[in-house]
This record gives C-alpha cells, structure tokens and sequence, in this order.
C-alpha cells in the first residue's frame, strides 16, 4: 500500500529548525501546524505556521517532550504528518511508533533504525557486524574488573553514557589510576541526565577530526552518501563551526567514508535523512562515532555544496518516493562553512546569556537560519542558539571571508553572544590552513578571552552618544553640550563595565570635538555628526562611523573594528542593593537541580553547594573558601536569576563563587 501524500504537517519543534522546516512546507504547497510552549507564544515559528497549538507549560518536560500533547494537536488539527526537526523528539523510537499508530506519517526513519542506535553499545556492535571500522570498547557491568576492561580497551580511554550524548556522562581517563571514579561520576551523570546509569569503556583518539557523512534512504532500498561535513571546532563537546566538504579529505577517503556510511545505513534499512559520524586520526584512519537518525543542526552546509533540498527529500521519502536522479548524481560544488550564534558568554566559560533581542540582522550574501527576530526574548529554558549563518563561496578561504564579515557586520543587542569567538576563528591562521580538530580550541585559548582593541573607540562614542541623548532630552538649553561652563567647561565623567571590568571615561565636548581620556589615555576626537544613535569620528587620522543603540542603561556599539557591549555604572549606588559577605551569587539563569548542603553546615573550600541547569548545561556553585553556611536562598526546583544570592558562606571572600 503506498504512503499517502503528506496534506498538513505538524512540526514538533521551535526556534530556528522549526522555520526552516515550515519554510520548505510552505514552498512546497502543504499547509502547516506549529506546537509552542507558553515562552514560545510570541516567536517567529509560531507566526509561520498557517495552524498553532499551544503547550502549555515552559519546561521541554512538559511541553515539545510531551508526545501525547503533540499527538493530540495533531489530531485537533487534522495534521497528517509530523516533523519533529532534531531535539526533542526526533530520535525517540516510541514516539515514532505512535505516530504510526495513530495513523499519522512521522518524517523519519523507523522506529527499529532509531531504537538500533539508540544505545551505542548496540550501536557499535551493529556496525562492527557490517564491516564499519569501529575503537575498541568494552560495556561496564556492575561487578566487572575495571582494570581488566582498562587494559582490554586501552588507555587513554573514554567512559561514555551508553543512552544519551551532548557531552553528558562522558570522562576522560588517561591512566589506570582514574578509571573506577571516572566511571562512578559518568554513572551518576548519566543516571540524572538520561535515567538509565549504564556506561561503556572507548578507546580515545586523542585530538582527532570530527567528521561526518550525510546520508539520504528511502523505501525502495536505497541508501545514498551526500558527502562529508568537518564538525571539529567544538566547545563542552558541541559544534560550533561546521563545514563541507571536509579540507582534510580527498577524493579516495570520501569514496572510503562513503562506502562505509551506506554499509551503516544499509545495516539499518534505513529510510529518511541521517548522519553517520566518524572521528578521523591524524594518519587518516577513521572509526564510528555514531548514527544521528535525524535531520543535523549543520544540514545547510551539505545543502549549499550539493545544492538540495534536504528538508523537501525528507517529506518526499517520507511519501514513499524513491531517491530522485539528482540525489544520486549529486556533486561537491564550492565550499559552505556554518557558524552557531550562541547566547552566551564565552570568556566567563560559555555561560548562557538571557535578554530581549533589541536588535537581530546578518548582512551580507549569507544565509542566516534563526528563529529570533527584533524584540525576541531569549530566556534559560531552551538550547541558546540564536542563528546559524551559513556562507557559501567557490573556495574555502572565500566562505570564510564572507562568513567573518556577515557576523562582524551583525547587529546583535540585547544579549551576550558569542560572535567575537566566531569570527576570530574565522580569521586565525590555522582555521584557514584547514589544521582544525577536537583541540583547536584547547590551542588557541586566545580566542576565548576576546578583544578590546575598540574598547577605547567605542567607550568614546558611547558617552558622545550619550551626552547627545541627554541634551536631546533636556527640558531648557538643549543646544548647550552637558557641563557647559561660561569659563572652560568641566570634563564629563561615565564608568562603564565592560564584562568584570570597568572603563573609565572622561571627556571635554568642543567646537568640532572632544578631547577624550579612557582609562588614563587621553586623544583628540574631531567630531563629523553624533547623534544618540550614531557617532561619525576621527581619531588618530582615520575616520569611522559607530552605531550606538542603549537602553537600560546598556550601550551595544558597532563599527568596523567590531562591537562592545558597555554597560553604564551608575554614578549614585542604591546601599541597599550591597551583598553580604560571603553571598554566592547565580553566575547564569535557570534551575536549581540540586542543593548539595544546609544552613549550619561546615563546608570547604570548592565543595559543590548548589547545581543549577540551564539550556542544556549544568553548573556548579562551590564554597569559595572554608567556612560555614550560613543563609541557604534556594531548594531544588527554584528559578533563579544572574546575580541572584542563592547562599551566604561567612568566613569566604565577598560575592564569592565557585
């Protein structure tokens, strides 16, 4: 009996994947239904759907984890098929069975293939059976020698979460010495993170490349390769920077990879969109990693270089279509290289960042897939990317080039983001040699700690805008610049914070300038046109033009030696806003998983106290020094904001924190 065409498709996801797939329905002719939780309501996938159903709740628990709510929506709506993007869902088998129950089509593979890789212990073992090359590994049961198994597999080794990914139950072990509490702490981990505490021994290529092959099936017994993606530049085992084809491969490892990717997928009758991932060694020896049975975050890069659709090619194999003559004769043409824009906070450690989206807008001839816009707010319950910019160009070195510019050139205001990060990779010299693997980040700690090679510039056109403002504002002499004396007028005087650290400036307005001093540095500015928003200046001979946007008392400023966000230090400080001694404060918002002591209770230097989760990512408040605790603020299952006082150490250093 044939599949049925696909009417209405419910996508059960947000953000920006729930866009992109909604954007191919739509082209396609199949109307739309998006599900949203209640911090969800106002987004823009939500405004692309022509159908919305609402989750209500905020936690992923309760709302797009929820396959029975989704199922219902599906039924209320009349949607006849489900997307359910990557996340969530997407690899959970038994939703995929009853979607099949209920009579609805689910655009993925089967819930056999998805189960199969589900455990990774089963996974490598299927694999191995059809001649994929695989480490050597050894499962972990309760009473197993572990120096046994060590030896067997090898040192350095990896513990690993058997059920699960994304970093979370996996340690590295370099010796003997470390495996029996590496395996205890990767058990609890994987325990509260995935319920199930079942962990297995890896041999660990140190510093390899993360490579993986895209494949495409469909019900007729095809299984086609379309291709590598390089996915080496990680952080907390993450992608951020992806990129096909890979600079590390030629044309007869690509034949090798792909061969071995549909043996993987062959082994698994497989049907949809999916990923086989390898780690590749520096002699060009490549292993298994794993099967991602779902759509990948770092799809357009295969979509730009090969130049399909591969949303669309999922809905047609879903329909029960056969592979089309252009996914078998698919060619490699030009270079594609995806950067992940993230909230967060890159030198205090890739803390998430929270806020309202001022301003969001990429130039260039890039594409940008995001699920933010103008005024979005970016809150601690989900993943926090906010885009991925993806450029395309004939060589490597010119997608870069493009890529570097778009996000440098990006209004990004509001939040914290990790565009710095991106484009100085963009940028560095061994990124552009293609010598990129797992450490490239590890090497290069210098991209971690920014820049403040505008800081100067930019402090001083914060606080020309902001005089502007405030005369802008004034109720009498407005045409007067503030401090304005008969005699030689008084410097003005701002502080602004700009992450720990504060930037003193002062500044004298003239006729056609100012002359200017930040942090004990003093220049002539002459002075174009300023503006509350916009600053045209020349200093030390060259003239730029900044673009200033505040509110709340933060100023994002752009030009073209990048951006600073400044945020203005009041000049008169409330007492009552003084922390105690002592005070831990939340270091980024979210949960509190788990309150690790109680008030009274003698603690020592570095011991955990508080573990809070948000966006995926968990993070532990230590005792700063030995003491006692003396006021505990928070329980298990509280929300907690940036810099809010969850405990009170005496005897540690004020506003301590781990």
């Amino acid at each position: 009996m044939s599949t049925p065409v696909i009417q209405k498709l419910l996508v059960a996801n947000r953000g920006e994947i729930a866009v992109r797939v909604l954007r191919t329905a739509r082209a396609l002719g199949i109307a739309t239904v998006a599900v949203y939780s209640d911090p969800d309501a106002d987004a823009p996938f939500v405004a692309a759907a022509d159908e919305a159903v609402r989750l209500p709740g905020a936690a992923p628990a309760d709302t797009y984890l929820r396959g029975d709510l989704v199922l219902d929506a599906a039924r209320a709506t009349g949607a006849d098929a489900v997307h359910p993007g990557y996340g969530f869902l997407s690899e959970n088998a038994g939703f995929a069975r009853e979607c099949a129950a209920a009579g609805i089509t689910f655009v993925g593979p089967s819930p056999e293939a998805i189960a199969a890789m589900g455990s990774k212990i089963e996974a490598k073992a299927l694999m191995a059976g059809a001649g994929v090359p695989v480490l050597p590994g050894a499962t972990v049961g309760e009473d197993d020698d572990l120096a046994a198994l060590g030896e067997q597999v090898g040192f350095p080794l990896l513990v690993k979460a058997a059920f699960g990914g994304g970093g979370r139950g996996m340690r590295v072990v370099p010796d003997p010495a470390s495996l029996a509490d590496a395996v205890a702490s990767a058990r609890r981990e994987a325990a509260s993170a995935f319920g199930d505490g079942t962990v297995f021994l890896e041999r660990f290529v140190v510093d390899p490349r993360h490579v993986e092959v895209q494949i495409l099936g469909d019900a007729h017994g095809s299984v086609v390769a379309l291709f590598e993606r390089e996915c080496s530049i990680q952080r907390r085992y993450q992608k951020i920077v992806e990129e096909a084809p890979s600079p590390a491969v030629d044309d007869a490892l690509r034949a090798s990879l792909g061969a071995a990717a549909v043996a993987a997928g062959k082994a698994l009758s497989y049907v949809g969109a999916g990923t086989v991932e390898f780690v590749l060694d520096a002699h060009g020896a490549f292993h298994f990693l794993e099967v991602n049975t779902r759509l990948q975050v770092e799809h357009p890069v295969t979509e730009l270089v090969t130049g399909l659709d591969l949303v669309a090619l999922q809905l047609r194999v879903a329909e029960g279509e056969p592979l089309p003559p252009e996914v078998h004769g698919a060619r490699i043409t030009g270079h594609a290289i995806e950067a992940r824009l993230y909230a967060e906070d890159v030198p205090a450690g890739f803390l998430p960042a929270t806020g309202t989206l001022h301003a969001f807008s990429v130039p260039g001839d890039v594409r940008v897939d995001t699920g933010v816009a103008d005024g979005s707010v970016v809150g601690p319950h989900y993943d926090p990317m906010l885009a991925k910019v993806i450029a395309h160009g004939p060589t490597r070195a010119a997608a870069a080039r493009t890529l570097a510019a778009a996000l440098a050139g990006a209004r990004l205001h509001g939040v914290v983001t990790n565009r710095d990060l991106l484009v100085g990779i963009l940028r560095e010299p061994d990124f552009l040699a293609g010598a990129t693997d797992t450490g490239y980040l590890d090497r290069h700690p210098e991209l971690l700690a920014g820049t403040d090679s505008a800081v100067a510039l930019h402090a001083a056109a914060a606080a020309l805008a902001r005089q502007s403002a405030n005369r802008a504002a004034a109720r009498v002499l407005g045409g007067l610049p503030s401090g304005w004396r008969s005699v030689s007028p008084a410097p003005q005087h701002v502080s602004f914070l700009l992450g720990d650290r504060t930037v003193e400036v002062a500044y004298r307005v003239r006729r056609g300038g100012a002359d200017v001093t930040v942090d004990g540095e003093s220049f002539a500015v002459t002075t174009h046109a300023v503006t509350p928003t916009s600053v045209d200046l020349t200093v030390g001979g060259v003239r730029r033009t900044v673009s200033v946007h505040s509110a709340g008392g933060v100023s994002w400023v752009d030009g073209p030696l990048g951006s600073t966000t400044l945020v203005e230090v009041p000049r008169f400080v409330d007492p009552s806003a003084a922390q105690a001694p002592g005070s831990l404060l939340a270091p980024m918002p979210g949960a509190v998983l788990r309150v690790l002591a109680g008030p009274g209770a003698a603690v020592t230097a570095g011991q955990p106290l508080v573990v809070l989760e948000a966006m995926k990512m968990e993070h532990t408040v230590a005792a700063p020094s030995d003491g006692e605790l003396a006021e505990l603020h928070v329980a298990a299952g509280d929300q907690v904001t940036t810099g809010q006082v969850l405990a009170v150490v005496t005897g540690a250093t004020p506003n301590g924190q781990d």
